[in-house]
């Protein structure tokens, strides 16, 4: 989880000025109050007042600032003790108390857990749209190849019909015959 970060500028431009880059802050997240040393060296003090500590903790509130040096001061949060927003001030103290800062902090709960499913791990593909032959396999139980099949099954059905309709005579109805077996053969081995 990423930090919250404030920084503070330490004696930029005269002795014993504090500027943040913040006068307010709202999170649920750690917080890293980045102090920056410019011109001259500085002890820091850093405080929580009001109702902070009930989900807020610095470890180690004094530090030692040189000029064009960085430190980092952790601020942890423990979000998940609270069930509404904790409000105060961050207090950040220089040149032995004559110069203060102060942003107003509001500690909220965490946000909660998001459950994840087997579901959201397949892709979301749209599905085709259905046609007649496909609806009709499928209301049978068939796969979508078989429907393929049997639409050929049911054109050779109507040619075979159509042509001994036709020419008439027994050759013509044996290859009907032919074609009706062809077509139940192919419409067992389907149901296998």
């Amino acid at each position: 989880m990423r930090d919250t970060e404030i920084t503070v500028h330490v004696n930029r431009g005269n002795a014993n000025t504090l500027e943040a880059d913040f006068e307010s802050l709202e999170t649920h997240r750690r917080i890293s109050v980045v102090l920056r040393g410019h011109e001259r060296p500085a002890h820091v003090h850093c405080r929580l007042a009001g109702d902070l500590d009930r989900a807020a903790s610095i470890g180690t509130p004094n530090y030692y600032i040189e000029p064009d040096d960085v430190t980092v001061v952790p601020i942890a949060v423990d979000s998940d003790r609270i069930d509404e927003p904790v409000a105060g001030e961050l207090e950040i103290v220089t040149g032995y108390g004559s110069e203060s800062l102060g942003i107003d902090l509001t500690i909220t709960p965490s946000p909660p857990d998001v459950e994840i499913d087997d579901t959201l791990t397949k892709p979301n593909r749209p599905r085709p749209e259905s046609t007649v032959a496909t609806r009709l396999t499928e209301a049978i139980g068939l796969r979508a190849p078989s429907g393929a099949v049997l639409a050929l099954g049911a054109l050779a059905l109507v040619i075979a019909a159509t042509t001994a309709a036709t020419i008439g005579g027994p050759v013509a109805v044996l290859g009907l015959g032919i074609v009706v077996g062809g077509v139940l053969v192919a419409l067992w081995l389907l149901l296998q």
